[in-house]
């Protein structure tokens, strides 16, 4: 028996989520035995370069009817899972993933964690896995009975490294139902890495003061790399996309480097963000309740900070 892991390739393109999805199944795959297999649906390129991140094979159903719905993949998912003996499937935990896991979870019986971040190890009654709960203020250990087993992995849960080379890729076709949803239009943003596998992240509030002074705050993103977010208030007043809208109504997300500009740092705002590596605040107010949970803290106005830390990374750039 093998982990299989669904490894998305959103407008045919294997980007970092699938990467260390497969990583992260390869290291399940040594803990709980058997070998990791990737499953990519779709039209997706250079999809045996997957096994530099431990896969030992990809099966590639190629044919995507014109978007299919949730319950369709699952489908698609339990047949591999039968064909292959399957113990454990991993899926990241995004919008897909989410959409996917549940279900597949009632369809093949088994228990389910989502948004791990840990390993699982084998225990006497099946598998033990972690994630953080409480909005990342505490830990918590799950125990999953019986001998199958659904994991969505959180965002920048593992890093994803090369362990192998190109494997052998399956060309395989399942037999689906109809789509009972067809999905005509999907709408994404494109061009920028998405919140919530970004590594570096530039946000800013209310102290920016209005939606004409942001060109700072893409001119800073633009030169490390990084991608832009704001808090609600901001998203709210329509001075920038909610898509971009990071804190506990919006997306959860766990950089390894979050800088926050005019962000106070209300409780809502920092459930969202916590769970970062490390954390820079630049704010006027002393008392901002963000400075507790930051890493570094700049105490100064972020119209004379910003332009001079931007400045300061382009000349590091040019050395």
């Amino acid at each position: 028996m093998s982990v299989l892991v669904l490894a998305e390739s959103p407008k045919g393109k294997l980007k970092k989520a699938a990467f260390e999805v497969v990583h992260y199944g390869f290291k399940a795959a040594q803990e709980l035995g058997g070998s990791c297999i990737a499953l990519v649906i779709g039209s997706a390129d250079e999809v045996s370069q997957l096994g530099k991140y431990g896969a030992s094979k990809v099966i590639h159903v190629p044919e995507d009817r014109g978007g299919m719905d949730s319950a369709t993949y699952t489908d698609m998912i339990a047949q591999v899972v039968e064909r292959e003996s399957i113990h454990t499937v991993v899926v990241n935990h995004s919008s897909t993933g989410k959409a996917i896991a549940g279900r597949l979870s009632v369809r093949l019986d088994t228990g389910i964690a989502s948004q791990v971040n840990t390993v699982p190890q084998k225990s006497d009654q099946g598998i033990t896995v972690g994630r953080p709960v409480f909005s990342g203020k505490a830990f918590a250990k799950y125990l999953i009975k019986g001998d199958r087993r659904v994991l969505s992995l959180m965002g920048n849960a593992m890093a994803p490294q090369e362990v192998g080379a190109a494997c052998p890729v399956e060309e395989v076709s399942l037999q689906v139902p109809t789509p009972r949803v067809i999905i005509k239009e999907t709408k994404t943003v494109d061009g920028v890495v998405p919140l919530p596998e970004a590594e570096l992240v530039v946000s800013a509030g209310r102290g920016m003061k209005g939606p004409e002074n942001w060109g700072i705050i893409e001119e800073l993103a633009d030169v490390i790399g990084a991608t832009t977010a704001c808090s609600r208030p901001v998203a709210d007043s329509g001075w920038r996309p909610h898509h971009e809208h990071v804190g506990q109504t919006g997306v959860a997300i766990r950089p390894n480097l979050y800088i926050a500009i005019g962000i106070s740092g209300a409780i809502q705002h920092l459930a969202g963000v916590n769970s970062s590596k490390c954390i820079v605040v630049i704010n006027k107010d002393p008392e901002a309740p963000f400075f507790k949970a930051a890493d570094y803290g700049v105490c100064a106005d972020l119209f004379d900070v910003v332009p001079r830390l931007t400045a300061a990374f382009k000349k590091f750039k040019a050395l």
